[in-house]
């Protein structure tokens, strides 16, 4: 958590040692001590409290999977586009069997299919959502 080696350490008592004293240096070392027992305390108490007050909903998420360092955007997009293909949807053999060369080039299979081509003399589609 600090970082400090085993050196570093010994080279802090003895600086503490100088300059505090060692006719004080048993006071604040035990004034310390209370501090870091009152801060433990503290952070359980406030652990204890945001449990209670969340309730049983969030005692079982899962915090490390939502850990940002973990999240890989590569992942994501190929699970994505590696998915099972659904198979009660109506798709046919065909473009099952068409759509896995395309899955497996990591491209996606779901392309939009075009629409059907007007009547003669009928006025072009509009989409008043898409303007």
């Amino acid at each position: 958590m600090l970082d400090i080696n085993g050196g570093e350490l010994v080279l802090l008592l003895l600086v503490a040692v100088l300059v505090i004293g060692p006719e004080r240096l048993p006071k604040y070392a035990e004034q310390l001590g209370q501090w870091a027992r009152r801060a433990r305390s503290f952070v359980q108490e406030t652990k204890t409290r945001v449990d209670d007050e969340l309730g049983d909903d969030l005692k079982d998420v899962d915090w490390a999977a939502l850990d940002p360092r973990r999240y890989d955007p590569r992942r994501i997009v190929r699970e994505a586009l590696l998915d099972d293909l659904p198979t009660g949807s109506g798709a046919s053999a065909k473009s099952r069997a068409s759509a896995a060369p395309l899955a497996a080039a990591g491209t996606s299979w779901r392309a939009s299919t075009p629409a059907p081509e007007p009547a003669p003399g009928a006025p072009a589609p509009f989409d008043d959502e898409a303007t």
